[in-house]
C-alpha cells in the first residue's frame, strides 16, 4: 500500500511540475511555446542511471559507470536549467515566463529524484504487482 501512496504523490508532482511548464509557455508571451523543448531533458535524465544500474552488478560506492552516468544526468538537468535562460536573453521568451519553466524544471527533477529514491533502493519491489 506504500507504494501506491508514494506513486500517486509522484504522479501528482509531475502534474505539477508540467502545470508549470505549460503555464510559462501560455500565461507569459501568448502562444509561444519554445519552453516545451525541455521536456526531451525530461525524457533524457533518467537513461544514463537506468543503463548504469543495469550494467553494473556490485554495489560499491565508487563504480565509473555510476560515476559517469551521474555526470551526464548532470549535465542534462543543468542544460534543461539554462534552455529558459538562454531564450530569455534572446528576447525569445518573456523572464516571467522562464522563472515558471524554472520552477517545473525543480519539481519534475525532484519528483524523477524521489522516483529513484522510493522505488530504486532495493530488490524487494517488483513492477509485476501492477
Amino acid at each position: 500500500m506504500a507504494g501506491i501512496k508514494a506513486l500517486v504523490g509522484l504522479s501528482f508532482s509531475g502534474a505539477i511540475g508540467l502545470t508549470f511548464l505549460l503555464l510559462g509557455c501560455a500565461l507569459e508571451q501568448y502562444g509561444v511555446y519554445w519552453p516545451l523543448f525541455v521536456l526531451i531533458f525530461y525524457i533524457l535524465s533518467p537513461i544514463p542511471t537506468f543503463i548504469s544500474r543495469r550494467l553494473s552488478d556490485d554495489d560499491s560506492s565508487s563504480n565509473a559507470c555510476r560515476e559517469l552516468a551521474y555526470f551526464l544526468t548532470t549535465g542534462i538537468v543543468v542544460s534543461s536549467f539554462g534552455l529558459p535562460v538562454v531564450l530569455a536573453r534572446n528576447n525569445t521568451i518573456r523572464w516571467g515566463a522562464c522563472g515558471l519553466v524554472m520552477t517545473g524544471n525543480a519539481v519534475i527533477f525532484l519528483t524523477i529524484l524521489g522516483f529513484f529514491v522510493v522505488f530504486g533502493g532495493g530488490d524487494d519491489f517488483s513492477w509485476e504487482q501492477w
